[in-house]
């Protein structure tokens, strides 16, 4: 039985990703900041860890606890869209610290012992917002775009070792906690310079919006990252994250 790593299970992708493993006979091992015991349904598969992508120690406890992982998932992160002059400097810290290093503290953590066993497959969830200039989202694509250009590097350095990388990236999804929290993040609106352009900004990004990403088309790239040995290193994820990823060529 194959052991499967997710962080920030709590909710949306990393959620219904848990459930779609678990569904598949895998051992599932479910991170979160505040373990909830009653998000998934019971099985002797299912191990609900505590795990806070921001604090090393908490890292090495999980994967110290977790034993051989064979699929690490790095799916925590979150957003908090408003314009950069409005930003604070610890706002953008803290999407980085979450978003990109919490993604390379997990990464770190578990490439010792996928290295011995030269085997394992790391799957970094990134974002379809990488594919192309969005406002108001600077920082959390900058956070995403250097999740993707480590895992670039990363895929050419552990190949050596059986080790694969992957990069799933949805799109936008409005049936996650994810979009809530961002709105409730959400900077700027009553401010005298960039209020009304705000404004405008999400009322047309609303009007534009086709069809999202369902969390089932994260998990089901998930699952072809960690089953297919011919996946590709970027798997868009809905179908705007697959549009995006055309327009981009």
């Amino acid at each position: 039985m194959k052991t499967i790593l997710i962080t920030g299970s709590s909710s949306g992708f990393g959620l219904e990703t848990a459930r779609y493993f678990l569904e598949r006979d895998w051992r599932v091992l479910a991170t979160m900041r505040t373990p909830q015991l009653d998000l998934l349904p019971p099985s002797r598969n299912l191990q609900v860890l505590q795990l806070d992508v921001t604090d090393l120690q908490s890292v090495h406890r999980a994967i110290e606890a977790a034993g051989p992982i064979d699929v690490v998932v790095n799916n925590a992160g979150f957003g908090a869209p408003s314009p950069f002059e409005l930003t604070s400097m610890e706002a953008v810290r803290a999407l980085f610290e979450t978003n990109t290093f919490g993604t390379m503290a997990v990464t770190q953590a578990v490439l010792p012992q996928m290295r011995e066993r030269q085997s394992g497959v790391i799957i970094n969830v990134t974002s379809s917002v990488t594919y192309k200039p969005l406002p108001l989202v600077g920082v959390y694509r900058a956070a995403k775009a250097a999740v993707n250009a480590f895992s670039e590097s990363l895929a050419s350095e552990v190949a050596q070792f059986g080790i694969r990388v992957h990069m799933v990236l949805p799109g936008s999804s409005g049936e996650t906690r994810f979009r809530e929290t961002a709105r409730t993040r959400l900077q700027g609106m009553d401010n005298a310079i960039y209020g009304d352009y705000m404004k405008r900004t999400i009322a047309r990004m609303a009007e534009s919006t086709g069809p999202g990403t369902q969390s089932k088309d994260v998990a089901e790239a998930v699952w072809r990252a960690a089953n297919d040995d011919s996946a590709p290193l970027r798997i868009p994820a809905g179908a705007d994250a697959l549009q995006w990823a055309s327009e981009a060529g």
